[in-house]
């Protein structure tokens, strides 16, 4: 039960955590010269894992 309502707090954050992770990426983009393929995936694992983060500090705290 515990995974579930994290996961239901992370799916909610996925529209919240669009906008950081494409200036996260944005930053590494001026850093590292990198292809546009790879900056689309790039935003889309950083969407993923800031939404995780956030769902599970929403459960534990």
């Amino acid at each position: 039960m515990n995974i579930v309502l994290t996961l239901v707090f992370a799916v909610v954050m996925l529209f919240f955590m669009i906008f950081p992770a494409i200036k996260i990426t944005e930053l590494l983009f001026e850093n590292f010269n990198f292809s546009s393929k790879i900056y689309n995936s790039i935003v889309l694992a950083i969407t993923v894992l800031l939404s995780l983060f956030i769902g599970i500090f929403l459960k534990f705290f």
